[in-house]
């Protein structure tokens, strides 16, 4: 019997899983992960669970009637591609078709001092101890104003912690999306209690046994017994080193039907794959839940398809942010904006960008309005959103 191996028990990983089963495969699947949870839904960590509206085991997937075979809470360490047997840190396994799924990690300072206080913010336990911290935390400060830590802040003030600090070396919040939707949600969140410092840096955390205070680089000291370290993500492919694999800042490198380049039996997925977009003519990374999700079962299908009935994958991003109750959601290649125009700017509490690149328009950012997000979609799908 054959054995599919899936390194990587995230939502990626899953669907992969999944859609092999769907397709009729009846052949060993076997789900490896670094952590001892079941895949679980990642977007409500930042929102839902840290508001304390939503428990950890409502986040996990239903996976009881999947059959496949889990190994969990033991990561991959190293990949011999020549002898298909991949080490374990736990042991090792063979396999016939690897699709790989590690996702991202948290990335942190360099040079953090050993105190208590700090957390980051990727997985379900650090959401755990994140939410059990800020019970009783009295000064928050968020290093990273991007989309979790906004996510974050907004969490924590409806859940009562009374201050809550924003330190973004950005000259606005959320800075991906550019200066005018960066202001908005700026006054969004000053709005609603958040002390906010864009354009500026921290230098120096101080304290005894744990975090008590944060120096910045304009010499202001903030009060601080809980620090949040948001300042984005890497990839999860150390494991890769020395396999033969091309990596690309740490990405898997593949063709446009997921397959690791050079590699027939290997397909990446998620935000660990960067791959050949046809809609757009170059390589894309995509760091956002529906891609996982897409991908995994569209990479799974290519991973089994005959030469000349792959599909390539070329899908229109979107994501979403729920922050202090509006619903922000966008369409499109964001980062290939240079330019966002307001087109509805509150009418009836809704709000509208268009994002344009050198070609026209390559994306839409909403706020509180679905019809226009929908619009958006459809019509970059229409048009390919070449650029």
């Amino acid at each position: 019997m054959t054995n599919t191996v899936i390194v990587g028990g995230g939502l990626a990983g899953l669907r992969a899983a999944q859609r092999l089963r769907e397709a009729g495969t009846s052949e060993l699947i076997t789900i490896v992960g670094d952590e001892k949870h079941r895949p679980y839904n990642r977007p409500p960590l930042s929102k839902q669970l840290l508001a304390g509206t939503m428990s950890a085991v409502e986040c996990e997937f239903d996976t009881a009637a999947d059959d496949f075979e889990w190994i969990l809470g033991n990561a991959a360490t190293a990949l011999d591609v020549e002898n298909r047997r991949l080490n374990l840190t736990d042991g090792e396994i063979g396999y016939d078709k690897l699709i790989i799924a590690t996702g991202r990690g948290a990335r942190s300072l360099p040079g953090l001092p050993e105190m208590d206080g700090f957390h980051v913010l990727r997985g379900l336990d650090d959401a755990i101890a994140l939410h059990t911290a800020a019970q009783h935390a009295q000064n928050v400060v968020i290093v990273g104003g991007g989309f979790i830590g906004c996510e974050v802040a907004s969490s924590l003030r409806v859940n009562g912690v009374q201050s809550v600090t924003i330190v973004e070396r950005a000259p606005t919040l959320m800075p991906l999306l550019g200066p005018e939707i960066g202001r908005f949600a700026e006054r969004l969140h000053r709005d609603h209690g958040v002390n906010v410092y864009c354009d500026t840096a921290v230098t120096k955390f101080d304290g005894g046994s744990r975090v008590e205070r944060v120096e910045l680089d304009n010499g202001q000291i903030l009060e601080a017994d809980l620090v949040l370290l948001s300042l984005g993500s890497v990839p999860n492919t150390e494991w890769l080193t020395g396999s033969g694999l091309e990596l690309d800042q740490g990405s898997v490198v593949c063709d446009e039907f997921c397959h690791a380049s050079g590699h027939p039996d290997i397909v990446a997925v998620g935000d660990v794959a960067s791959w050949t977009h046809r809609g757009v003519g170059k390589r894309v990374r995509i760091e956002h839940w529906s891609n996982a999700a897409d991908m995994g079962a569209a990479a799974a299908e290519n991973l089994f398809a005959a030469v000349g009935g792959k599909t390539p994958y070329s899908p229109i991003p979107t994501f979403w942010s729920d922050q202090y109750g509006i619903s922000f959601k966008a369409a499109g290649f964001v980062t290939m904006v240079e330019t966002f125009v307001p087109v509805d700017t509150g009418i009836e509490g809704k709000w509208n960008w268009d994002g344009f690149g050198e070609s026209g328009l390559v994306a839409g950012f909403t706020a509180n309005d679905n019809k226009a997000f929908v619009k958006y979609r459809r019509t970059l799908a229409g048009a390919g959103t070449k650029s």
